[in-house]
């Protein structure tokens, strides 16, 4: 997995011409009784020196060695996701990159928690991810966080000298009570389907593709499960990455994400998920959140 992250870190720092990685081990909280720290002086010292060599170790085998890049190597021990939140917002970081371990159960739960509650945007990575910006999957319901995930994916295929191909999925379903209105199945699907196509142009005009073409998707919903439709879309277009709008937009709503986004980091091990958010927007309340 550190090695996938590595990679990743590599290919992102290229891109975006960033200034600097901080790679980061987070020791949990450890018990050492007061007698035995009394008696090993240096344990924790040594335990922190080790680990950051590994991670030198790790870094040094992975790392594009042409990357004219300033890195850091942090070691710190408390709860995983607070430490890394606060972090972030004392380097002001621009996007946290994690992994997620495909073979764990429950691997979701630290970066659900970093995407509630990040002042910037969080990549999450599965295991054996290729590092390649050939397709990318926007979901969209036409919101105002979807279009926040369509403009990063212009912006990323500007820096990829536009040559990414983005995808605009949008997942409809057909309401319950179609038959009260006279219409069959197959008509009232086809009635939503007008509708998304409608409401596509209309959100598209609202953005500057910058001359990019954008490939509309529409994807009927058949088992109320849309975050399957997402998923299995990607895996059949081979996208490289899929892009999503956090839902919180304000200090208010900043800890919301949106359901989808939720059941994504959840479900999703397949496939590079990118939660965007504007950078800072959670800063007004990260110092209460850490004290949580």
């Amino acid at each position: 997995m550190d090695k996938t992250l590595v990679k990743f870190a590599t290919f992102i720092a290229k891109s975006n011409q960033s200034k600097k990685i901080y790679f980061t081990n987070i020791i949990r909280n450890l018990s050492i009784p007061k007698d035995v720290l009394a008696e090993f002086p240096n344990l924790i010292d040594n335990m922190v020196e080790e680990r950051k060599s590994q991670m030198k170790q790790v870094v040094k085998e992975n790392l594009d060695p042409d990357l004219n890049i300033s890195t850091a190597f942090i070691v710190r021990e408390g709860q995983l996701s607070k430490k890394i939140l606060k972090l972030a917002s004392e380097k002001s970081a621009d996007l946290i990159l994690v992994g997620k371990k495909t073979s764990i159960n429950g691997s979701g739960v630290i970066t659900q928690r970093l995407a509630r509650r990040a002042s910037c945007s969080l990549l999450i990575v599965p295991e054996n991810s290729v590092p390649k910006i050939k397709k990318i999957l926007v979901p969209s319901d036409f919101s105002d966080y979807s279009k926040d995930a369509m403009e990063e994916a212009i912006e990323i295929t500007e820096k990829y000298d536009g040559k990414s191909e983005i995808i605009c999925q949008n997942v409809f379903s057909v309401p319950s009570g179609y038959h009260f209105t006279g219409k069959s199945y197959e008509e009232f699907s086809d009635i939503m389907l007008m509708h998304a196509k409608v409401n596509y142009k209309k959100f598209i005009r609202k953005i500057d593709t910058k001359g990019h073409d954008i490939t509309p998707l529409y994807t009927r919903d058949e088992d109320d499960d849309p975050v399957i439709d997402i998923i299995n879309k990607a895996q059949e277009i081979e996208a490289n990455i899929i892009i999503i709008g956090a839902k919180g937009r304000t200090a208010a709503t900043a800890l919301f994400i949106g359901s989808l986004a939720e059941r994504l980091i959840q479900t999703n091990n397949k496939v590079p998920l990118l939660v965007t958010r504007p950078k800072g927007k959670n800063a007004g309340i990260i110092e209460y959140i850490l004290d949580i």
